[in-house]
């Protein structure tokens, strides 16, 4: 609600009240936007217009204003206003209803058109929309300027450049979001009160995001379950090397096959390093101490400088299940890839792989940092295979 000191309501000044003037008259109802500026008088006849020579003397001339023309208003762009919201509207093709329908996502209780009327304030004129489904929001408002009722009113106003304010009413209480001139995503609680937003987004220590609303009754905070101010954003991992080569994959698995069949079938372990100078991977096995369900390495030298970036640990469970152990989980702390291989005494190995963002860990598919083995294969053995709609028949080769 605008604040009006008491000296711009009532003018305490010498000009003569004008015979329509109510000096008790709701400015705020009406929403009127007072300022300083003196009124333009009405044009003068040259009698009325030569000063007496005692008023030349007692009375100063009144400074020159120029008014706002016509085109001004009619290019300045009408504002939606609401629940302390204030936003241009550029498009002013759109009908009420429209506009309704587009901030409806940024307040849910606009989302029923049966509980939302409009009404459109420009200077002391105001004005119900009858057909909001059919009413422009530009035509409402060159409507209203192009009335007398309007440019009668703009002649005594104060306010020569007023704004067209359009004002949903909602005549049921609901939920709520805002448009993006009045909420913003804040990292931090102190930040978005410093900025003063009516909606802020704030992520937390628990890892959630929060919603927060401030109003005339308090601090409304919820969690986010939906904002379009956030990016879309999964858990995973998008790889900015290559895949690792398959012979590379296949020496890895052969150096754990010969502890796990020629050993004591026990672990193992093997780093994978990216070379940025030669831009290839290349393999390093690691001085280690390993047992039947333990490997203790120490990181080689020869690759501690900066030319490589370690990008995978390998280690195997030998004829075990492949899965991370409490263990893993405080050692792979770092952030990497990390991937265990099991059941080396089998033809066909199993493979599980992990990153770790900063112990923070999450599966991911094999398939994203490894080549796939036989990814080609002869294209007329497609033409051999024929499709059928699903069926009951469990015979099997009914239809060759």
């Amino acid at each position: 609600m605008d604040n009006i000191e008491n000296k711009d309501m009532i003018d305490l000044g010498s000009d003569p009240i004008d015979e329509e003037f109510d000096p008790f008259e709701d400015d705020e109802a009406n929403n009127i936007t007072v300022d300083t500026t003196e009124e333009i008088s009405e044009p003068q006849t040259p009698a009325e217009a030569a000063p007496s020579e005692q008023s030349k003397t007692e009375t100063p001339a009144p400074a020159k204003t120029t008014p706002t023309t016509e085109s001004d208003l009619c290019e300045k762009p009408p504002v939606f206003e609401y629940a302390g919201a204030t936003e241009n509207i550029d498009d002013t093709a759109k009908t009420f209803d429209e506009l309704r329908i587009e901030k409806a996502t940024d307040f849910p209780e606009l989302d029923d058109s049966k509980r939302v009327s409009w009404t459109v304030e420009y200077g002391k004129i105001n004005k119900t929309v009858a057909d909001p489904k059919g009413m422009s929001i530009g035509k409402m408002k060159s409507d209203i300027e192009s009335s007398k009722e309007f440019t009668d009113s703009l002649k005594r106003a104060k306010d020569k450049n007023p704004s067209c304010k359009i004002k949903p009413r909602v005549t049921a209480q609901s939920k709520g979001r805002a448009a993006a001139s009045y909420r913003g995503v804040f990292a931090s609680m102190e930040e978005a009160e410093t900025a003063g937003k009516i909606i802020s987004i704030v992520p937390a220590k628990d890892g959630k995001v929060y919603e927060v609303r401030n109003n005339i009754m308090g601090k409304f905070i919820t969690p986010v379950t939906g904002c379009d101010l956030l990016s879309e954003v999964r858990a995973g991992f998008i790889p900015a090397l290559p895949r690792i080569p398959m012979e590379m994959v296949m020496q890895v698995v052969a150096f754990f096959r010969h502890f796990t069949r020629n050993g004591a079938d026990s672990e193992a372990l093997i780093n994978i390093y990216w070379d940025k100078l030669n831009e290839k991977f290349l393999i390093d096995a690691p001085e280690q101490v390993v047992s039947k369900a333990f490997v203790n390495s120490r990181v080689s030298e020869d690759y501690s400088n900066e030319r490589y970036i370690h990008y995978m640990d390998i280690h195997s469970h030998n004829s075990m299940k492949a899965f991370f152990s409490a263990i893993d989980n405080n050692d792979e702390k770092a952030t990497r890839l990390y991937t265990v291989i099991r059941n080396l005494h089998e033809y066909f190995p199993d493979v599980k792989t992990r990153i770790s963002n900063g112990g923070k860990f999450l599966d991911i598919d094999p398939a994203e940092v490894f080549e796939l083995v036989g990814r080609t294969f002869p294209e007329e053995w497609k033409e051999s295979v024929k499709f059928r709609e699903p069926h009951n028949d469990i015979k099997g080769a009914d239809d060759l």
